[in-house]
Order: structure tokens, then C-alpha cells, then sequence
């Protein structure tokens, strides 16, 4: 309305002169300027901001990667099978490679070749023999405390603390119910057979490399009966009771002569 005057000119009026009012009034509201926000944002601060996320998110992939997963508990493994033995790979054949190798492996560390001693001494090769990897191996059940076990030979496809898992000649994998899960969670490819370490005496054979040599080549896929191994072959037993550990364990662990109250 063109007659209504405002009111900030009546409240003026109130406290100031005319004159000193509309002077006030003039200066302070009428010729105000009014600042106004531009409608798009200032191209330097979304260049900040967008730094600011880069950063944020160079940091949490730097985070993400340092961030390594759980490992799995004992249970778990047991439950999911990581460690088991597919039924296609239970072949006897498939592991006698590895037996050879093993071969190879066992004359190093006793420093036997050809060309070189072919007889070692209880007290040199003892340690050697107690600190060895036998997954590969070849052992055979002399006494044990289940006498169902004794006669039991194979070559050994897992070293466990407290067992050794071995394939028979037959295909069988022979393993351990007490180290895996309950029925329920078993798989149907393991045997309820056990073959503990403890109260248990295994024997092995080592024979000459020189007979070996003459007859059959180390790299090839053919088993070494008991004909190749010859009457000068190495002949060793080891208490299962004392190869309770694992053997990346045995390999850093210093044995001491200790009596035996199995014998």
C-alpha cells in the first residue's frame, strides 16, 4: 500500500527525531546491500573437496590392504577339509615319485652317495635322522600296542604331530578319527583306522645309492621293491612316542638322550 509508511521508520520515529529517523532509516535499511550466495559453487573449493575425497579414499584402500584375513581355527580346518585327500588322488602309484625323492633327500642329509661312505654311525646320523621330513618316506609297523596295526606299510603322504598318515599298497589312505570331526562333519574317503605315533615303533629302509644306480634311475615313477634295496640297505626304527612333533618342528629341535619306558 503506497500510503502505509514502514515500520522500521515508525519504530525510528519512536526513539530519534524525524529528520535523525529518516536519516537513520536511509542509510540503514532502505540503501542496504543486500549480499546475495551465487547459485554455483566457487571452482576452487570443489577442486579442495574433491582432493579431500581422493585422499579419503586412497587412504582406506591403503587401509584395506594392510588388513589381513583371519585365519582359520583347528575346528574350521577339520569342518571344510582343507587338508583332506580327494578319493581320485588315494593311489599308491601317485606317490611313489615322492618316495624316490625322499630317497634323494635322506642320502643328502646323511651324506651318503655315490663315490661316497656308504655306513653311518648312531651317533652321527641319530640327530639327522630325529630332525628329518618324512612325508615321502616308506615305513613299516614293527610293535605297537594295537596289534592290528603291526605289518601295516605304506609311504607317508602327511606328518602330523601326533601321527603318520600313510597309503598302503592297496589304495588305502589310513587316517586318524580322533584328530577329525565328528562323524556328522567326517568325510566318507577316511577310514576309522589309527595309527598314533605313541606306543608305536616304525621301521624304514635306506638302501645303497650304489645299487640303486645300477639297476633303476631315481627320477623315474617305478617303486623300488624290496629286491632293490639289497642286503647292504640302511635299516632304522624310530619310536613314534618320540616324533611327537610336527616336523618343521623337528627340524629346529635339539633332542637329548633320554631312557625309553617302552623298552
Amino acid at each position: 500500500m503506497a500510503g502505509t509508511s514502514h515500520i522500521a521508520l515508525d519504530l525510528l520515529k519512536r526513539a530519534h527525531p524525524p529528520e535523525t529517523a529518516l536519516a537513520i532509516f536511509t542509510e540503514k535499511v532502505l540503501h542496504k546491500p543486500l549480499h546475495l550466495r551465487p547459485s554455483s559453487p566457487d571452482p576452487n573449493s570443489q577442486d579442495a573437496r574433491a582432493r579431500r575425497r581422493l585422499q579419503r579414499l586412497r587412504k582406506q584402500e591403503k587401509i584395506r590392504r594392510r588388513q589381513r584375513p583371519k585365519p582359520l581355527s583347528a575346528k574350521e580346518k577339520r569342518i571344510t577339509g582343507i587338508y583332506e585327500i580327494p578319493k581320485e588322488s588315494q593311489k599308491y602309484a601317485i606317490y611313489v615319485p615322492l618316495y624316490r625323492m625322499w630317497l634323494g633327500y635322506i642320502w643328502e642329509i646323511l651324506g651318503m652317495g655315490k663315490g661316497k661312505q656308504s655306513w653311518v654311525t648312531a651317533q652321527g646320523a641319530g640327530g639327522k635322522i630325529a630332525s628329518a621330513d618324512f612325508h615321502g618316506s616308506k615305513l613299516t609297523v614293527v610293535r605297537s600296542t594295537c596289534v592290528s596295526l603291526v605289518g601295516l606299510k605304506g609311504i607317508v603322504v602327511r606328518d602330523t604331530k601326533f601321527t603318520f598318515q600313510i597309503i598302503t599298497e592297496k589304495n588305502e589312505l589310513k587316517s586318524i578319527s580322533r584328530l577329525f570331526p565328528p562323524a556328522k562333519h567326517r568325510p566318507r574317503a577316511y577310514k576309522d583306522l589309527a595309527i598314533p605315533k605313541n606306543h608305536t615303533i616304525f621301521e624304514f629302509h635306506i638302501p645303497q645309492p650304489d645299487a640303486i644306480a645300477e639297476g633303476t634311475d631315481i627320477t623315474l615313477n617305478k617303486d623300488i621293491s624290496d629286491e632293490d634295496l639289497g642286503v647292504n640297505a640302511l635299516v632304522f626304527q624310530i619310536h613314534g612316542s618320540s616324533f611327537e612333533y610336527r616336523a618343521v618342528d623337528r627340524a629346529t629341535k635339539k633332542f637329548k638322550q633320554r631312557p625309553l619306558p617302552e623298552l
